[in-house]
């Protein structure tokens, strides 16, 4: 059986550190250290790196709303149930994947 106050307060922590690291990512692209001033070699570098922030600021808003997701299955009661044919999720699965919405058998 799985413990699903358990894996609520792994969700919530999860969703603090995802939430820390948006943070840091958005105040490293509204805050650059002076990019203006670098030499021309050192911009094409910040532009990459600017280019990675984004992306990865992509992925942890992603993660968040999967994870707010899980949190609404749990209050709803439909937490670790595939959405896809409605068996329960293996708990092995959901401690390794607390945001998972499909079983073994559905997932991509």
């Amino acid at each position: 059986m799985t413990d699903v106050s358990e894996l609520k307060k792994q969700l919530l922590m999860l969703k603090q550190e995802y939430a820390n690291r948006i943070d840091k990512i958005e105040d490293h692209i509204h805050h650059p250290q002076d990019d203006l001033n670098e030499h021309w070699d050192d911009q094409a570098v910040a532009m990459r790196q600017n280019e990675m922030r984004k992306r990865l600021l992509i992925e942890a808003k992603e993660e968040i709303g999967y994870i707010n997701h899980a949190l609404e299955c749990i209050e709803t009661g439909d937490y670790g149930q595939c959405e896809e044919c409605g068996e329960d999720i293996d708990p092995k699965r959901l401690e390794a994947v607390p945001y998972a919405t499909l079983c073994m058998q559905h997932a991509p």
